[in-house]
């Protein structure tokens, strides 16, 4: 039997698919305007970065536990508590997933279900009122 999480990472069609999603994400954050307080908190170049996402979306999906291999577990609010992240940047890292999700073509109910989940993480990981 398939697990839910295995799934997710066949629906979102594998490896070259979530690398696609993490690469227009990171493209997005780095040329449009209103994403300028998120891409703030990040290094000048997002090589890191995109890597460090790619590899955790694919285990979190169901995919090989890339991250996990090469750090152990993600402690996310851990090593996100150094930076300032409030409603704003929580609310620009979203809105940049989504438009990434719509991007490559995910599929709208897919599309949905991602953004929900990516939101409960992204909230939670809100370590300023504003």
């Amino acid at each position: 039997m398939t697990s839910e999480s295995t799934l997710l990472y066949d629906l979102i069609g594998g490896d070259a698919r979530v690398r696609e999603l993490v690469d227009r994400f990171y493209d997005l954050m780095d040329l449009e305007p209103e994403f300028t307080e998120l891409r703030a908190l990040h290094p000048t170049t997002l090589d890191g970065s995109r890597d460090k996402l790619y590899w955790f979306l694919s285990g979190w999906s169901g995919g090989p536990d890339l991250y996990i291999e090469r750090f152990g577990h993600p402690r996310l609010r851990a090593r996100h508590l150094p930076y300032p992240i409030g409603v704003s940047v929580r609310d620009q890292w979203m809105q940049c997933m989504a438009f990434a999700l719509q991007d490559i073509g995910v599929e709208e109910g897919l599309r949905d279900r991602l953004i929900t989940s990516f939101y409960q993480t992204a909230d939670w990981m809100r370590n300023r009122e504003g």
